[in-house]
């Protein structure tokens, strides 16, 4: 993402109802693994880290993001982060989870990627991963971003080999219906409307968005959703 993008996140996620909502399922997905307290995790591809302060909970959390801009504003909010990468060079058997919250759809060969990531986790470790779901929403808002690709499950597997797929599913359902007719709506007219998704709505339509979001970790506990916008699996290093 160029630093337009990123400005604008760093502007509007700490009260952004999709952020905020993410994170509440990215919690639960990680709570109902019941880890021991003392984990070593890496947020790779954390942007300008919205997910640390829920991840801090589980354990030492290190990053990477290679983003400048990013990785500045991760440095004066986050003074708990050791280790920030902006390479590679990471330690290797390391780490008991690693999470992509939307990360592979930016990468062109994501398959090599999470080969080279396996190598940084322990014998047992596991990768979280969130991406955007259905292909045929791709829109001008995807490019912008430097997107490569939407998600369906059976992609998704396709991009894990040398993994045990413990649990995928779908999620942002509840609004996938409003949210798909928007998209198609503002692919159709050509419009480009990612600073009006990406800028926080008023008061009361954001709190509404963050509720009805946030309230599928209660569902997601207990079962997968059939779709949503998104899509998370886990895997495990076989």
């Amino acid at each position: 993402m160029n630093n337009k993008t990123f400005s604008r996140q760093i502007k509007n996620q700490e009260k952004h109802w999709w952020f905020q909502a993410r994170k509440k399922i990215i919690d639960q997905i990680i709570s109902n693994l019941n880890l021991e307290k003392k984990n070593n995790i890496l947020d790779f591809g954390a942007g300008s880290g919205v997910n640390l302060d829920m991840l801090e909970k589980y354990g030492q959390v290190d990053v990477h993001e290679k983003n400048k801009l990013a990785r500045t504003t991760i440095k004066k909010k986050n003074k708990k982060i050791k280790n920030l990468y902006s390479t590679l060079k990471i330690k290797k058997n390391f780490y008991d989870l690693i999470l992509l919250a939307d990360v592979i759809e930016h990468v062109e060969k994501p398959k090599k990627l999470l080969k080279c990531l396996k190598k940084f986790l322990k014998k047992d470790g596991r990768i979280l991963i969130t991406v955007p779901a259905y292909q045929f929403l791709f829109s001008t808002k995807d490019e912008v971003l430097g997107h490569y690709r939407r998600y369906d499950k059976k992609r998704l597997k396709n991009e894990l080999n040398g993994f045990k797929i413990e649990n995928i599913s779908y999620f942002n359902t509840f609004l996938c219906m409003p949210i798909i007719i928007a998209t198609l709506l503002n692919k159709f007219l050509k419009r480009d409307y990612i600073k009006q998704v990406e800028t926080t709505p008023n008061f009361i339509l954001n709190k509404l968005c963050y509720l009805i979001f946030a309230t599928e970790k209660y569902f997601i506990k207990y079962f997968n959703l059939p779709f949503g916008i998104s899509i998370y699996v886990l895997a495990k290093n076989d």
